[in-house]
């Protein structure tokens, strides 16, 4: 299912105010409330995603794992598409009685969020060319995070709190915030480069002994 995102300048908080204003009858489904959240329940999804990856060391095999998302919610963005997902999972009903509280109790902890952004630095937040930039950005610490070295200290770390300040940023229209999840991707390449010279120059001092 393709949409075009229409949510530019809303933030979350706002996007699941009008998903859960907009649930009227005994059933919706997830595809529904991507739909009507659009971009904006994409990021808060991803940045979920990359919560266990803010500490130095991860458990091995679930950088692999929460990087697919990641990613396939980054190439989402960048397309303006929903991502691909299973019809049972997408289309299955759900009880709104049950989940419209929950939905609520989430709409209260993105509202207590809301006081530590402000709209700035418009440049990097606003129109659909940047959203698309932003999107490949987001695929791209995914695909950082992927890389088999969640047993090296910070190796997920760092293109972690890339993808949350990406997401968060983008979500929250906070331009200087989606600056910080930039720098943090360019960290991690130094670092990631680094590491592989060390073991470049370990693997020479191996041979040439």
């Amino acid at each position: 299912m393709t949409i075009e995102f229409q949510d530019t300048e809303r933030r979350s908080s706002d996007a699941l105010a009008e998903v859960i204003a907009a649930i009227k009858g005994e059933r919706v489904t997830l595809r529904d409330i991507l739909a009507q959240m659009g971009e904006s329940g994409l990021l808060l999804l991803c940045g979920l995603l990359s919560l266990p990856f803010l500490v130095p060391v991860s458990i091995p095999g679930v950088s692999t794992v929460f990087g697919v998302g990641i990613v396939l919610i980054g190439i989402a963005i960048t397309f303006n598409r929903l991502p691909w997902l299973p019809s049972r999972l997408a289309d299955k009903p759900l009880d709104a009685e049950k989940l419209v509280p929950v939905l609520e109790k989430g709409l209260r902890i993105l509202r207590r969020f809301d006081r530590f952004f402000r709209v700035r630095l418009h440049a990097l937040t606003d129109g659909r060319l940047v959203n698309r930039v932003n999107g490949l950005a987001l695929t791209g610490a995914g695909v950082l995070l992927m890389m088999p070295l969640s047993i090296i200290p910070f190796s997920n770390t760092l293109p972690g709190v890339a993808i949350l300040l990406l997401s968060a940023g983008i979500s929250q229209r906070d331009g200087l915030v989606v600056a910080g999840g930039y720098l943090m991707i360019v960290l991690t390449l130094v670092y990631f480069a680094v590491l592989a010279w060390l073991a470049f120059a370990a693997g020479q001092s191996v041979l040439g002994g």
